[in-house]
């Protein structure tokens, strides 16, 4: 009985051919019609006459489900729906905007238009104030600091985590509002300005 070859390291994750390990197998064939459920030596047995290989493509069914395939293309097909898949999915970042509770005028829009770029795009943002010294007698202010940007960010994001003290630090975190309901909003509002104009 020859030894069966363990599969390439960077391939371990599937097992085809003689690394399959069910003593029998449901089968589905190149065209992706079911052949029912057969030994795996059947099994191989057909996949050789079609010059293709046997692959694992759920190890976890009872009995597994092999497909007869030609496993180099198959591997090609799963790394591209994987590529795909990243391409899809958006990865959510958490900014940190740091501030004073005392911070003038002109820094607190240079920071409010860093945090309007960060919710846009659909990242969530923190947002810290940070007290010095006899500042923490004016917890109030930073609290303030928040409110002032809770309204002027009211249009595009809510507010998910309320301000709180962390030692010398008020912490509080924003997340955008959900962008197609942004969107239908302000679509909603441009048509009925329309019709009262009309």
């Amino acid at each position: 009985m020859g030894v069966p070859v363990p599969p390439n390291k960077d391939d371990s994750n599937i097992r085809c051919n003689e690394n399959i390990n069910a003593s029998e197998v449901r089968v589905v064939d190149a065209d992706g019609n079911q052949l029912g459920i057969l030994p795996i030596h059947e099994a191989l047995m057909l996949a050789r006459e079609k010059g293709l290989d046997l692959v694992e493509v759920a190890p976890n069914a009872s009995p597994p489900v092999c497909r007869i395939v030609d496993v180099g293309k198959f591997k090609y097909q799963q790394q591209k729906k994987a590529q795909a898949a990243k391409k899809k999915q958006h990865v959510i970042q958490v900014k940190e905007i740091r501030m004073r509770p005392k911070i003038d005028q002109h820094d607190y829009n240079v920071k409010l238009k860093h945090l309007r770029r960060f919710l846009e795009e659909g990242n969530k943002a923190k947002v810290t104030v940070r007290f010095r010294g006899r500042e923490m007698a004016f917890v109030e202010a930073g609290h303030e600091v928040i409110q002032r940007l809770v309204e002027d960010l009211s249009d595009i994001a809510t507010i998910e985590k309320l301000p709180e003290m962390d030692g010398r630090f008020m912490v509080a975190v924003f997340s955008p509002k959900q962008q197609d309901k942004v969107k239908k909003g302000s679509k909603k509002a441009a048509e009925e300005k329309k019709d009262s104009e009309s």
